[in-house]
């Protein structure tokens, strides 16, 4: 039975989800760095929020397999960490959006017209009716930095109340643009144009302090600031400067650089309105991340599937089950290729014809890839594989081809090596049946069994009596028997699948028989 661990405070509803689905769930918040590097052995996946840090020493000493956030950001967890180990990382990006926009417009709505400062004014016995001067909203301009899921949800809002919008995001396309409403445009005009701008991307290296001194110095005076995004956006000091030269009419701030934020430079000026990370704090939003990361790592668990993951591609449950055959083939045509290599790979591709390149093929490169991998280097997963190959310069290509071929569907996978390229072919029969049907450009059709021995030799007669005696003086027992060769004379292979391992002796006198060029026991 899996163990989840839900490490930080959230909806009841994360434990029920669990083991309403025979996951075992324990709920033990409030757990420091050390208690939880004690307690995380054992788990084989972990929920948390923001509190908790699952921090690389965390990672490694675990045995999980998915750590699942109910929420967005991730600043909390070592995802390079997690993946180089294999484990899924998993978000709830739409769990908070509706939330977290709706309280971007009340901070925006706050500011405009000083609102939590007139509040205080007036309970204190007060009636500064004068001074607390506000701006409209309709007719302003709206920078949005940052139109995902969140800024697009802003936008939409932002429109209904009459304001203009102008986005800067490279990866939003002219068209989804032109569907929100909003001008595309580049960083520096949006600091120019807009009258309000809200941040609404992650922490980066290319985000971090993106409104700094010099950014600041662009922007329209008068110009006011909301983040509900993350701290570290914003250079604290540089937008205090910013609001005392008058510059910058003021801000409202959610996210701070250093959280729990008990002291900032920005606090007590009379133009900051500050929440304590309340985005996503609503009932709604609460109950909804926690039921999603509690579905999406239970069906992870349970079945493999894999929705909203930071690390490897979506797999639904249905493409799970649909994907299972070729997935089988892919990992075997991967291991059947990295248990030959014998020098130093220099690249591999996977290409797909037929029936199978219509499918979602990322999981099947990924799974052929870790095959590769995993006899030459330890723990290799799918997760982790494309990151392991990135750091050994090893270029990966996928390929889908239109062209007809004579299976229904068919996946090769050729490694480049300082040697040169060698290819390996492989087929389903009845659409769940795998089967080798091409080797480095010779046709065979075998089965893979639990061992099998690769032999390349020169196609000469009584080969193959020599072989099956020097395996039956052994005791070993050979359950199939497959041949291919190029042309008569000339290059050949044969697959045999045995019932065991071969010690080193008897593979060794394989070896020596003539005309062998090559025998390899492979383990599948």
């Amino acid at each position: 039975m899996p163990k989840v661990l839900i490490a930080d405070k959230m909806s009841e509803q994360a434990a029920e989800v669990f083991r309403a689905q025979g996951i075992e769930a324990d709920v033990i918040t409030g757990l420091k760095p050390a208690e939880l590097l004690e307690r995380i052995p054992g788990y084989d996946g972990i929920a948390v929020r923001s509190a908790s840090k699952v921090t690389a020493e965390i990672i490694a000493a675990s045995s999980l397999k998915v750590i699942g956030r109910a929420g967005i950001g991730v600043d909390n967890i070592d995802v390079a960490a997690a993946t180089q180990r294999g484990i899924v990382v998993m978000n709830t990006p739409g769990g908070n959006s509706v939330t977290t926009a709706e309280h971007t417009l009340a901070l925006l709505m706050s500011l405009a017209r000083q609102i939590p400062a007139a509040d205080r004014s007036t309970q204190a016995g007060k009636w500064e009716k004068s001074r607390f001067m506000g701006v409209e909203l309709t007719g302003k301009v709206l920078g949005i930095i940052g139109c995902g899921n969140i800024g697009a949800i802003v936008a939409t809002r932002a429109l209904g109340l009459r304001m203009r919008v102008v986005a800067y995001d490279p990866f939003l396309s002219p068209d989804r643009a032109q569907d929100l409403g909003v001008d595309k445009v580049e960083l520096d005009d949006l600091l120019a144009r807009a009258d309000f701008i809200t941040l609404h991307v992650p922490l980066t290296d290319q985000t971090r302090g993106i409104l700094n001194a010099e950014t600041l110095a662009k922007t329209k005076p008068g110009v006011r600031i909301i983040n509900c995004a993350r701290g570290g956006l914003v250079d604290e000091a540089d937008l205090k400067a910013a609001i005392e030269s008058g510059h910058v009419a003021g801000a409202a701030l959610d996210v701070f650089t250093e959280e729990p934020a008990r002291e900032n430079p920005l606090f007590g000026m009379d133009n900051i309105v500050a929440t304590p990370h309340l985005g996503a704090a609503t009932t709604e939003a609460q109950e909804k991340v926690a039921f999603e990361i509690a579905g999406q790592m239970a069906d992870y668990l349970l079945s493999g599937a894999v929705r909203n993951a930071l690390n490897m591609p979506s797999l639904s449950a249905e493409d799970s089950a649909r994907l299972g055959p070729y997935m089988k083939l892919a990992h075997q045509l991967g291991s059947f290729a990295g248990q030959l290599t014998r020098s130093g790979l220099k690249g591999i591709c996977i290409e797909y014809e037929g029936q199978v390149a219509g499918l979602n093929c990322r999981p099947l490169t990924q799974t052929a890839l870790a095959g590769v991998l995993a006899p030459i280097l330890d723990s290799v997963n799918m997760v982790n594989a494309p990151v392991l190959a990135r750091e050994r310069n090893i270029d990966v290509t996928e390929m889908k081809h239109e062209r007809d071929c004579d299976y229904q569907t068919l996946i090769r996978l050729t490694v480049t090596t300082e040697r040169g390229p060698r290819s390996v072919a492989g087929t389903l029969f009845g659409g769940t049946m795998a089967r080798i049907v091409d080797i480095k450009g010779i046709a065979v059709e075998a089965e893979l069994g639990p061992y099998m021995l690769y032999i390349s030799n020169a196609d000469q007669p009584g080969l193959i009596g020599d072989l099956g005696r020097t395996l039956g003086d052994a005791g070993v027992n050979i359950a199939t028997f497959h041949l291919g060769r190029t042309e008569p004379g000339a290059d050949a292979i044969a697959l045999l699948e045995i019932d065991g391992e071969v010690p080193a002796e008897v593979l060794a006198r394989v070896r020596a028989l003539a005309h062998i060029k090559q025998a390899v026991l492979l383990k599948f």
